[in-house]
Formats: C-alpha cells, structure tokens, sequence
C-alpha cells in the first residue's frame, strides 16, 4: 500500500488529490499551515472507507524542522514514503513588480520556491535509504514563460520551481538513485487561490477579460486530480510532465467558446 504525502492539501487541488489517493487505498499524508483547513480535510477523508489510513501535520514548508518533524512522525507510522507532491503555493497580489512590497516578495518565493526546494532535499535521502520514492512538484502560470500583468513575482517562482524541477530529475539520474521526479501542470484551476493572496485573505479582484479566460480554460480541481492522480500511480519514468490544459485542448477551447457557455463567476454576480 502506497504512502502519499501533498503539501497544502488543507483544500484545493492538493485536497482534491488526496481524496482520490485514498479511494485508490492509499494511505494519505495531509500537510497545511492552516489548522482550520487541516482539520476539516482531515475529517472529511476519514469519513468513508479506504484500506489507507489518514494522517495530518500542521507544517510551514519555510521551515526544514517542520518538514523533518513531519517525515519523522510519516516513518514512525508508514515505515516508508512512497509519493510526495509538493503543492503548496500562494498567489501574488494583482499589482505590477514595482508596487508589490518587499514582505510580499518574500513570502511569496518562500513558500513557492524554497519551499519545494526544501522538501525535496529532506525527501531524496529517505527514498534513497529505502530504494524508491517519487517527488512531484507543481508547475503553474510561468513555467512556460507566458506573462500577465499582476502575477509577475508568482510566474518567476513557478519558472524557477520548473527549471529546479528538471534540475533534480538530472541530478537523481547522474547519482543513478531509485527515485522519479516529475512535474505536474494541471492548467487553469477555479479554487479560492484565484482570488486570494499571498494565502492570508486579501481579495484579488480579476478583472472582467481575465474571467473570460478563465471561464474558457479553467476547470474544477477535482476533475484536474483525477487525470493527474491516475497518471502519477502508473508512472514508472524519472523526469516526466503531466499536462492537463495542452496547446491543443486550449486551442478545441477557444474555437469552441461561442458554443460552450461557462461560467465559473455566476455566484458573484448575484
């Protein structure tokens, strides 16, 4: 029975793919910095029937001791880590480089950047002491270098986490270590993140082309679990990437738009 850990998996995508982990009997690992969240996704994956068992930890991924802690108490109840995916992330506020403060700036590649960095330093010697394991990160707007106004800081630390992402996958190759790395691009995703930043609740107000891009290429987070969920359990190759939202679906989209009415902000206009 596999053992998967995901970084913010209080709510969101990250809940979202622990929930399906467990259905596959998994057992899943939740880790949050927020003990709201924790709890309530905790209890709603222990509330129907798995072989897999659940687990939580109130973690800040900033921190290497809290990290530790967390791997130490996943060992001491699963023996071993076969799945880590490393999902936490915050949004940036909806403001140019040149008006986003220094605090801002830094809280953001903290938990974007140094945290996937960081808990895949702690990671790699424990799958390479128990001969496998597989590490995902999160790619997201940026890693292909595309740039809107207002998520600038945000796209820097996602093209960073990419290239840090391809950077580990060579390096595990080079060392011929037992483990997979891989990159996960799950597209456009209609959550709360959207709309709020820096993961403390400030209101980020899209403005009304944005919507329309999002009500065309934008999906739900568990449908986007799903495809991922399935394609990580069956991989078998080091650096790969998992695309949801391709050229190719992107373009279907957009072609099809005039017909194929969403939208994901009809709430709001109530």
């Amino acid at each position: 029975m596999k053992t998967v850990v995901i970084t913010g998996s209080g709510r969101g995508f990250g809940f979202e793919m622990a929930k399906l982990f467990r259905q596959k009997n998994c057992h899943v690992v939740l880790c949050d910095i927020d003990q709201e969240s924790l709890k309530k996704a905790e209890k709603e994956l222990t509330s129907f029937s798995s072989k897999g068992r659940v687990l939580s930890f109130l973690v800040d991924v900033t921190k290497e001791e809290t990290i530790s802690n967390m791997i130490k108490g996943v060992l001491k109840e699963f023996k071993e880590i076969d799945i880590w995916i490393n999902n936490a992330g915050v949004n940036q506020p909806n403001k140019p480089i040149w008006e986003i403060k220094e605090e801002e700036i830094d809280r953001l590649l903290a938990i974007d950047l140094k945290g996937t960095i960081l808990c895949s330093k702690l990671i790699v010697p424990v799958m390479k002491e128990q001969g496998k394991g597989q590490i995902y990160n999160v790619e997201g707007h940026g890693s292909n270098d595309a740039k809107i106004l207002g998520l600038s800081i945000y796209g820097t630390s996602k093209r960073a986490v990419t290239y840090f992402t391809e950077s580990l996958a060579y390096e595990i190759e080079k060392c011929q270590l037992p483990i997979q790395v891989g990159k996960i691009t799950p597209g456009i995703m209609i959550t709360n993140f959207i709309h709020t930043a820096l993961g403390n609740g400030e209101e980020i107000e899209l403005d009304e082309s944005t919507k329309k891009v999002y009500n065309i290429l934008g999906d739900y987070p568990e449908t986007i679990a799903a495809f991922m969920v399935d394609k990580i359990l069956t991989n078998t190759k080091n650096n790969v990437k998992f695309t949801w939202l391709t050229n190719r679906k992107a373009a279907f989209r957009f072609m099809t738009s005039k017909w194929n009415h969403r939208d994901f902000f009809a709430q709001e206009k109530k």
